[in-house]
C-alpha cells in the first residue's frame, strides 16, 4: 500500500534509514514515511516489516538518485516536506583541504546531493555530538556551508539535544541540524518535555529468563499486568494524544523481541553482587538504576574496530543482561515494533537508531513551523510476514535484489570471544567451558 496519494499529510523520506528510528518518530508527528533508504538488507527487511505503506530502497544513497527515489515511491512532482537521515560515523576524517571532498566522507556529501534533487522544504541531519567538538567542527562547518549552497539555511545556533530530556529513558545526546528552503518559515529546536525512569519502562515486562521457549525464539504468548503510562503506551493499552501515527494491529500479549542470554552461575553471583547504577567490574556492564535512566545504548563493532560487541546493561532485578525488548523499551520503541530475531541484530538495530520520541519532537517543531496540524490516520497497518525478520544476509540480499556482500559478514571464527563479550566472561577465554552459549 502506498499511502502518499490517499490523504493530504505531509511527507517524509529517509536516509540511512536503519530499522527505522527516525522514520517512526516523523510518522509519530504526523508525517508520511513514502520512503527509506537503507544498504544493509536485514534493516531494510525490518524496516519494510515496520512499514508497510513505505517504499524501502536497499542501496547505498551513493548509488541513487532523488529522481529514482521519487519514482519509487510513486511521489509524482508533489512537493516533500522534509528529508531526514543520519549518516553513519566513519570517524569523519579531516584530512586535506576539504573535508567533504574526502571519499571516506562521502555518504555526507551523497546525503546533500540527494537533498538538493529532492529540494524538500526541510532537511534533517543527525548525528554523534562529537562533530561540534575540536577538528570535527571544521567538517561541520563545510556542511552547514554546503546545505547553504544547495538553498538551505541550517537553524543556528545547532543543538545537541539529549534523549533523556524528552521522555526517553536513556541519556542519549545527539547533534541535530535543521535546515530550511529559502522562502519557508524555519522552525525552532524543540524544547525539553520530560523525563522517564528505568523502572517506568521495563518494570512490567515480564522475566525472559521463565520462558525456556525463549532459549530458541524471541517471543512468547503471556498475560501481564502494566501500570506505568509509559509502559501503558508502548504497549498500546493507553492512548498516546501527540501520537499520530498509523496504528499497528498486534497482540499486546505475546511478547516479543526477548530472545535470552544464557549466563553462567559466575556471571550470575557477580550480577547480583553488584549495587544499582555501579559496573561489574569484570564484564564492565552497567547494572542499571531502576530511579534513574539507562546509559547510552550502542551497537556492537566489527573486530575491525577492536570490539565485538556493545556492552549490554545488567537488569536491575533480575540477574542477567537486558533483552532486546527492553532495550527497546529504553529506546521508547512501542511493543508492536519488531527487530531482527537475533541479539546481536536487534541490539545492533536499536543501538544505531535514533530514540523515536526524540524524533518525533523535531518532527513536531517542522510541522508546527509549516502551520500543519497534525492528524491521526483514519486506517490501521496489519503487520504480516514476520519471518523475514529471521532472515540472515544471504537471504535478506536474495529478497532485496542486491549482493550479499554488500556488508562485511561478521567472521565466524569471532564467535566464541562475541559469546564471551556478551555473556560477561571475557576473562575466562581460556575454559570455554564457562561461556558457552547459544550463539545468535
Amino acid at each position: 500500500m502506498n499511502f502518499s496519494h490517499s490523504n493530504n499529510r505531509p511527507v517524509g523520506i529517509d536516509l540511512f534509514a536503519g530499522a527505522g528510528g527516525l522514520s517512526l518518530g516523523f510518522e509519530q508527528a504526523g508525517f508520511d514515511i513514502v520512503a527509506a533508504v537503507e544498504i544493509d538488507p536485514i534493516h531494510c527487511a525490518t524496516h519494510e516489516y515496520n512499514f508497510p505503506g513505505s517504499k524501502t530502497i536497499c542501496a547505498s544513497v551513493v548509488d541513487v538518485t532523488g529522481e529514482e527515489i521519487r519514482a519509487l515511491a510513486e511521489l509524482g512532482n508533489r512537493d516533500i516536506e522534509v528529508v531526514f537521515g543520519g549518516a553513519p560515523c566513519q570517524g569523519f576524517s579531516l584530512m586535506g583541504k576539504r573535508a567533504l571532498d574526502d571519499p571516506r566522507n562521502k555518504l555526507v556529501f551523497h546525503y546533500v546531493r540527494i537533498v538538493r534533487e529532492l529540494n524538500p522544504k526541510y532537511c534533517v541531519f543527525e548525528n554523534v555530538k562529537g562533530l561540534t567538538l575540536g577538528a570535527h567542527r571544521k567538517f561541520l562547518d563545510e556542511l552547514i556551508a554546503a546545505l547553504h549552497d544547495a538553498g538551505y539555511d541550517v537553524l543556528m545556533p545547532y543543538k545537541v539535544l539529549n534523549a533523556a530530556e524528552f521522555g526517553v529513558p536513556q541519556d542519549r545526546r545527539r547533534l541535530f541540524l535543521v535546515g530550511t528552503r529559502r522562502g519557508e518559515v524555519p522552525p525552532h529546536y524543540p524544547e525539553p518535555t520530560g523525563r522517564v525512569t528505568v523502572r517506568e519502562a521495563i518494570a512490567d515486562l515480564p522475566n525472559a529468563d521463565l520462558f525456556d521457549e525463549l532459549k530458541v525464539q524471541d517471543s512468547v504468548a503471556v498475560d501481564w499486568v502494566t501500570h506505568a503510562s509509559y509502559a501503558r503506551r508502548l504497549r498500546g493499552l493507553e492512548a498516546d494524544a501527540d501520537d499520530f501515527s498509523y496504528p499497528r494491529e498486534f497482540d499486546s500479549d505475546i511478547l516479543t523481541a526477548s530472545m535470552r542470554t544464557v549466563h553462567t552461575e559466575l556471571s550470575k553471583n557477580r550480577f547480583t553482587e553488584t549495587k544499582c547504577g555501579d559496573t561489574e567490574p569484570i564484564s564492565r556492564f552497567r547494572k542499571l538504576d531502576p530511579e534513574g535512566i539507562c546509559n547510552t545504548l550502542r551497537a556492537g563493532t566489527d573486530s575491525a574496530r577492536g570490539a565485538f560487541t556493545s556492552p549490554r546493561p545488567i537488569h536491575p532485578v533480575f540477574p542477567r543482561v537486558i533483552t532486546v525488548r527492553e532495550a527497546a523499551r529504553l529506546h521508547s520503541y512501542p511493543d508492536w515494533f519488531r527487530f531482527h530475531i537475533t541479539k546481536w541484530h536487534g541490539f545492533r538495530q536499536i543501538g544505531n537508531s535514533v530514540p523515536p520520541l526524540l524524533a518525533r519532537a523535531v518532527g513536531r517543531e517542522i510541522l508546527q513551523a509549516m502551520g500543519i496540524v497534525a492528524t491521526k490516520p483514519s486506517q490501521s497497518f496489519v503487520l504480516r510476514d514476520s519471518k523475514i525478520l529471521g532472515l540472515d544476509m544471504s537471504a535478506a540480499a536474495r529478497r532485496f535484489g542486491v549482493k550479499h556482500t554488500v556488508i562485511a559478514q561478521r567472521l565466524r571464527k569471532n564467535n566464541s570471544i562475541l559469546a564471551a563479550a556478551e555473556e560477561g566472561q571475557l576473562q575466562l577465554l581460556t575454559e570455554p567451558k564457562e561461556y558457552a552459549e547459544e550463539q545468535s
